[in-house]
C-alpha cells in the first residue's frame, strides 16, 4: 500500500467526523436488509459498521440485543450481563439503546459507574470472576466497540460465560436471528426510556476498576517494576483504558506518566494512519507517532486501542516494536519466569503469526498450538491451563496468571503493556533487546 501524504502527521480538521450528524443518523436512518452491507454481520468481534453507511444504527442494536436475549434465555444464562463501552461516538447511544431494551425485559445488567468506559479484557475478567466455582447463575457480557477502527464506526460484540469471543455457532445464531428481526421491522420489542432504565432495579452501577487493578499482582510482577523505578509512559489513544492507569500507578507505586489524557470522539489528537484515515491502531507507527516521539523520556512506553485489547510497545532503541517481535520476546520470557504454569502448557499462535514463535517454542521445548485466525480458538486452553499464552499477529494476546489459572479469555492490552515493564525491570533489557 502506498503511504498517504498525511501518514504520521496530526489529523487535519477536514478528516474529523461530524459527531452530531453521526448520532443523528444512528437514530434516524433505517437499514435496508436487501443490501448485504446493511445487514447484521456478527462475527468473532461482533457487528461493526457506521450509522452514515446504514450499517450501525439503532435498529441493528435493538435486533442484536433481542437476539442475545433469546440466546441467553435458550442456554439458561441467568446471571448478570456485564456491559462495557469504549470511547467511539456511537458507543454511548448504542449502550443507551441496549439498556432501554434489557431494562424493559428485567435482565440484570452491570455498567461502569457514571456511565464510564470499560476495556474489553476487563469485561472478560469480570465474567470469569463472577462465574468462578459456579454452575448456576452464570454471567455473560457485551462490549460496545469497533476496536481500533475509525471514529465514525460503531461495534457491538457478545462474550458468553466463557468470557472470551463467542464461537462461530453462537455468532451465527445471533446474526441470523438479528437479521430476521430487521427483516420483519423489529416490531413488538419492549423498551423503556433511558432515564427510567438507569433507575431500574435491574441496572446496577459496578466498579470495574478496583477488582481488576487489585488482581493485577496475580499475573504481573508489579513489585519488581516498582522497585526498579522504571519511568513508564502511556498513551491510551483516547480509549477505554484512560481511567485505569492512574489507579494502577497509585496502587503499585509506579512512576507512570499518562502523556495524553484526551477523550474526544473525533479523535482530533491522533496522527493519521498509513492510508490517510484516523485509526487508533497501536501497532501502527503512523498512528503511534506522538508516543514514539517521546520514547527517550521513558524506559518503556505503551499504547492501546480504544477497547484496550491490543498493545503497542515503544522503547528508546527500537521505537515501536514490531508486534510479532514482541510476541516472541514475551513468550521467551514468560515460559522461563512462570514456574506455576503446567509443564505441558502450550504456546498458542495463529497461523499467520511469525515463524519466530515456532523456533522459540522449540527452544523452550514447549508444544506449539497453531490455530486459525481468531482469539476464540484460545479460549478453552486458557480456561483449563493447557495454553499458557495465546497471541495474534495483530498485537493482541493474553496469558495465564502466575499460578497457572485463567486471567481473561479475551486479548488484554493492559497486561501485555505491563509485561513489557516487567521484562525490562527483571532482565535489565527492554523487550526489543
Amino acid at each position: 500500500m502506498v503511504v498517504h501524504g498525511l501518514a504520521g502527521k496530526p489529523a487535519p480538521r477536514s478528516l474529523l467526523v461530524n459527531v452530531p450528524r453521526l448520532i443523528s443518523a444512528y437514530y434516524s436512518r433505517k437499514p435496508d436488509v436487501s443490501y448485504p452491507d446493511q445487514r447484521v454481520v456478527f462475527g468473532t468481534s461482533g457487528h461493526r459498521g457506521s450509522s452514515l453507511r446504514n450499517s450501525f444504527n439503532e435498529a441493528h442494536v435493538l435486533a442484536i440485543s433481542q437476539a442475545i436475549f433469546e440466546y441467553r434465555s435458550s442456554k439458561g444464562i441467568t446471571g448478570p450481563l456485564f456491559i462495557g463501552m469504549d470511547t467511539h461516538a456511537l458507543s454511548e447511544p448504542a449502550q443507551a439503546t441496549a439498556l432501554e431494551f434489557f431494562a424493559a425485559y428485567g435482565v440484570a445488567v452491570m455498567i461502569q459507574k457514571d456511565l464510564g468506559y470499560t476495556p474489553t479484557p476487563v469485561i472478560s475478567h469480570a465474567i470469569l470472576t463472577h462465574n468462578a466455582g459456579r454452575k448456576d447463575g452464570l454471567a455473560d457480557g457485551i462490549v460496545i466497540t469497533p476496536s481500533h477502527n475509525p471514529p465514525e464506526d460503531g461495534g457491538f460484540k457478545y462474550n458468553p460465560p466463557e468470557g472470551g469471543p463467542a464461537s462461530p455457532e453462537t455468532t451465527k445464531t445471533i446474526e441470523d436471528r438479528a437479521n430476521e428481526l430487521l427483516q420483519s421491522g423489529i416490531k413488538d420489542l419492549k423498551r423503556i426510556p433511558f432515564e427510567r432504565a438507569l433507575k431500574a432495579d435491574t441496572i446496577k452501577e459496578y466498579d470495574y476498576i478496583t477488582p481488576y487493578v487489585e488482581d493485577l499482582k496475580g499475573i504481573i510482577d508489579m513489585e519488581v517494576i516498582a522497585r526498579e523505578g522504571l519511568k513508564i509512559g502511556v498513551d491510551p489513544l483516547g480509549g477505554s483504558s484512560i481511567h485505569f492507569w492512574d489507579p494502577i500507578a497509585e496502587r503499585y507505586g509506579l512512576s507512570l506518566d499518562v502523556v495524553n489524557r484526551s477523550v474526544d470522539p473525533t479523535f482530533s489528537f491522533m496522527t493519521v494512519d498509513k492510508d490517510g484515515k484516523i485509526r487508533m491502531d497501536c501497532s501502527s507507527p503512523y498512528a503511534m507517532a506522538s508516543l514514539i516521539d517521546l520514547k527517550d523520556r521513558f524506559d518503556v512506553a505503551f499504547g492501546n486501542d480504544t477497547d484496550t485489547d491490543r498493545h503497542g510497545i515503544v522503547t528508546k532503541g527500537a521505537g515501536l516494536i514490531n508486534p510479532n517481535h514482541y510476541l516472541t520476546a514475551a513468550i521467551w520470557y514468560l515460559f522461563q519466569h512462570r514456574p506455576g504454569w503446567r509443564k505441558d502448557a502450550a504456546v498458542g499462535k495463529t497461523v499467520v503469526s511469525s515463524s519466530m514463535i515456532d523456533r522459540v517454542a522449540a527452544h523452550l521445548k514447549r508444544k506449539l498450538s497453531e490455530v486459525p485466525v481468531g482469539f476464540k480458538w484460545f479460549v478453552d486452553g486458557l480456561i483449563d491451563g493447557s495454553c499458557g499464552f495465546g497471541g495474534e499477529e495483530s498485537a493482541g494476546a493474553a496469558f495465564l496468571r502466575k499460578n497457572g489459572k485463567v486471567w481473561t479469555t479475551d486479548k488484554d492490552g493492559i497486561i501485555m503493556d505491563l509485561l513489557a515493564a516487567e521484562i525490562t525491570a527483571k532482565t535489565g533489557k527492554d523487550p526489543a533487546e
